[in-house]
Formats: structure tokens, C-alpha cells, sequence
């Protein structure tokens, strides 16, 4: 799976370098880099919904779509954010839910 996940970023940023040096469109392939740095900060946030796996699961579901959305901006031209930026509601919900119910250790140790 970690295989899988390595070749795809790389497969991702080879593509964003094929598109450049075919088109030479400098703020296409600022986007486009911008945009992929967005989407892996995601994924390394979203993994503190790990505990929740209901809402992980939810997060890699929207991760992969925000990728797709990447790919889709990339061969048609069409940038769709609220696609890129879908894995935030999970994070947003994550945070509210640990405020909401806490974490369920508080009383594991000890008070010195």
C-alpha cells in the first residue's frame, strides 16, 4: 500500500512536469504544485482521525477524490476547489467532535 501510495505522487508530479514542458504555462504548473502540496499537508493532518475510523475512512475516500480533482485540473483546465478542499470537512469535524466529547483518556493517569 505505501508502494502504491509513493508511485502515485510520483506519477502525479511527473504528469505536472509533462503538462509544463508541453505547454510552458508557468502558472498552470504553479497551481497545479500549490495545489498538490494542499492535498499531501491533508492527508498529513488527516491521519489524526485515525482514532475515528469512520471519519479516517471518510478522509481517505475525500483525499482520493481531491487527487482526482488535481488530475482533472490538470488534463481539462477545470479547477474545482470545494473537490481539492473536501478533506478539511473531516478535519473540521474531527476537531469538533474532540471538543464535543473529549478524548476519553482523561482519567487513565494518575494526578501528581
Amino acid at each position: 500500500m505505501k508502494a502504491l501510495i509513493i508511485l502515485s505522487i510520483f506519477a502525479t508530479l511527473a504528469m505536472i512536469y509533462f503538462q509544463y514542458s508541453r505547454n510552458k504555462n508557468l502558472k498552470k504548473l504553479f497551481i497545479a504544485l500549490v495545489t498538490f502540496a494542499i492535498i499531501i499537508s491533508l492527508a498529513v493532518v488527516g491521519s489524526l482521525n485515525r482514532h475515528v475510523m469512520p471519519l479516517f475512512i471518510a478522509h481517505v475516500i475525500l483525499l482520493i477524490t481531491a487527487w482526482s480533482g488535481l488530475i482533472i485540473y490538470m488534463i481539462k483546465d477545470r479547477y474545482y476547489g470545494w473537490i481539492i478542499f473536501s478533506p478539511v470537512v473531516t478535519i473540521v469535524l474531527f476537531l469538533l467532535l474532540e471538543a464535543v466529547a473529549g478524548s476519553g483518556n482523561e482519567g487513565i493517569l494518575p494526578h501528581s
